[in-house]
């Protein structure tokens, strides 16, 4: 009888335990129920519409495939997708390029709080205003008489205005990289806060100089907020149609601009088309980002 009370007790014991689950789907199920709603469902409404029959003025819901066969048939669609994927690369690679450094200054040199909330508050202002303002301040800035033509000719750097700065895809590279520079700075920042200053003194009482600290300590910690921004700024790239219309002229045309265009026109079902590619290519580039740095284990 002993035995048989003893082993009762933690059975009791155990059941609020077993009741957590419940209480966790339960938490759950509000998140799950709006991410169902407004991004499972419209995905997958978004790939159904993708094979309806879409004529010139008009769509039915008559099952085809003559819309992804146009759509990969089309040279211009498929240019636009590779101009979206070489920008993207190159608007991630500025992004990090840019922000790695101004992160690692503000994270990891500037030891006091207050002066750190000012700088990353600084980076943040510029989205206190309209992101529209924010494309358009550098039309003056890049033009032919813009301030930075203005400053090469003052400073004799040049003789005569350099054309390709505004209209072109240079100009879209410039302007998105200061836009979604932010996205990179931020998570960078966060996890170089993190990282415990006796490990990088014991290693310079070591002997370890600046660029071995740097590989060996500094950079495999700072990964996992590396791959967060690249996943923030990768997003938001891929999906880009407004700097690239107001900085371009329209001379580049993302896969954004595509479907933009699609949806003004009316052929809901060529847009689809362009938006469950543009989907599927945001997932594959996040999974891919994902099996860098396991976030799970990191943050």
């Amino acid at each position: 009888m002993a035995m048989t009370a003893a082993t009762a007790e933690p059975a009791s014991a155990d059941r609020p335990a077993r009741k957590m689950p419940d209480r966790t789907l339960w938490l759950l199920a509000p998140g799950v129920i709006w991410m169902v709603l407004f991004l499972v469902v419209p995905i997958l409404m978004m790939v159904y519409v993708s094979f309806w029959t879409q004529t010139t003025f008009a769509i039915t819901p008559t099952l085809t495939i003559k819309s992804w066969v146009m759509f990969f048939s089309s040279d211009t669609y498929l240019s636009a997708l590779w101009t979206t994927i070489r920008i993207w690369l190159i608007v991630l690679a500025a992004t990090l390029i840019v922000g790695y450094p101004a992160a690692l200054f503000v994270g990891l040199f500037v030891r006091n709080k207050t002066v750190q909330t000012v700088l990353l508050v600084l980076c943040v202002i510029p989205f206190w205003t309209s992101f529209l303002i924010r494309v358009l301040a550098w039309r003056p800035m890049l033009g032919k008489e813009g301030a930075i033509n203005l400053i090469l000719q003052g400073v004799g750097l040049i003789n005569k205005p350099i054309e390709v700065l505004l209209f072109s895809e240079l100009s879209v590279i410039i302007g998105m990289t200061q836009i979604y520079c932010v996205f990179m700075v931020g998570p960078i920042a966060f996890m170089m806060g993190r990282i415990d200053q006796s490990v990088i003194e014991a290693a310079q009482d070591l002997g370890a100089g600046f660029w071995r600290i740097f590989r060996t300590i500094i950079l495999p910690l700072s990964m996992p907020g590396v791959v967060v921004g690249a996943i923030f700024v990768s997003v938001m790239v891929l999906g880009e149609f407004a700097t690239s219309a107001a900085l371009s002229g329209r001379k580049v045309n993302l896969l954004g601009n595509i479907i933009v265009t699609q949806v003004g026109s009316l052929k809901w079902a060529f847009a689809a088309v362009a938006g469950v590619v543009l989907t599927i290519l945001m997932g594959i580039v996040v999974a891919a980002l994902l099996r860098v740095v396991d976030l799970r284990k990191e943050l």
